[in-house]
């Protein structure tokens, strides 16, 4: 089982700013509560015990209302003096991690998968690095994924319109080991300079869900957020 996660919470959320201003994207009001919440409690159902918050815009909004714990998780932040991308986020924040298989999500989505389901296939697959994929149709926003019939990852393909394929869903579970010995810059991509680059050279592995998934940073799917996290079952 999982113990530890990363939540990347450091973003701008420039796309939002005409209706979320002065916050940090994963903080943005859904019915009264920051998006960040919801994916808190949605972790404490699956029992993760740690949080590592990748935090850097307007850090402070997000400490003073999370301070050291929520429920029966603990968080650690992991603070960027200056804007590292996502990768450099990453590596910072890994450094506060005790296990080898740590849980990675976007803090402005929500894809509503069985994390032990998903810790069972990396598991299973020996991988260095497993996506949750997201099944979608008639989608022209996302760049797609492409898997083999034992759904090794075999390309990552440009955002073009498509009728139906595999999005990156924006949760990982990394070996932390193996991630750290890769000679990487101080700032970096996640998505770019290390998964776009070392998918030919190391096994990584995709698993498809087909479960629900937004992404806040527009403002029509914010708007969406809210009318379906009206009744949202983690609680």
């Amino acid at each position: 089982m999982v113990k530890e996660a990363i939540i990347l919470a450091g973003g701008l959320g420039t796309r939002l700013q005409s209706v979320v201003k002065d916050l940090p994207k994963p903080m943005a009001d859904i019915n009264k509560k920051p998006f960040l919440e919801y994916l808190f409690n949605y972790l404490n159902y699956f029992k993760i015990k740690k949080i590592i918050l990748a935090v850097g815009y307007k850090k402070d909004i997000i400490k003073e209302y999370f301070g050291n714990k929520y429920k029966d998780i603990a968080i650690v932040y992991s603070e960027e003096k200056e804007l590292l991308g996502t990768g450099g986020a990453i590596k910072q924040a890994i450094e506060f991690c005790e296990e080898q298989e740590i849980l990675i999500l976007n803090g402005d989505t929500f894809f509503d998968i069985d994390l032990n389901k998903f810790y069972d296939f990396h598991i299973s697959k020996h991988s260095k690095l497993s996506l949750a994929l997201k099944l979608m149709k008639n989608f022209d926003r996302y760049g797609a994924i492409e898997i083999d019939e034992n759904k090794k990852i075999v390309a990552f393909l440009e955002k073009a319109y498509k009728q139906e394929g595999f999005i990156n869903g924006g949760v990982y579970l990394l070996n932390k080991n193996f991630f750290m010995s890769l000679n990487f810059h101080e700032k970096f991509s996640f998505e770019k300079e290390f998964m776009e680059k070392y998918y030919k050279v190391y096994d990584f592995y995709g698993f498809p869900f087909d479960n629900y998934f937004i992404d806040i940073g527009i403002p029509e799917d914010y708007e969406k957020a809210k009318r379906d996290f009206e009744n949202f079952k983690y609680r």
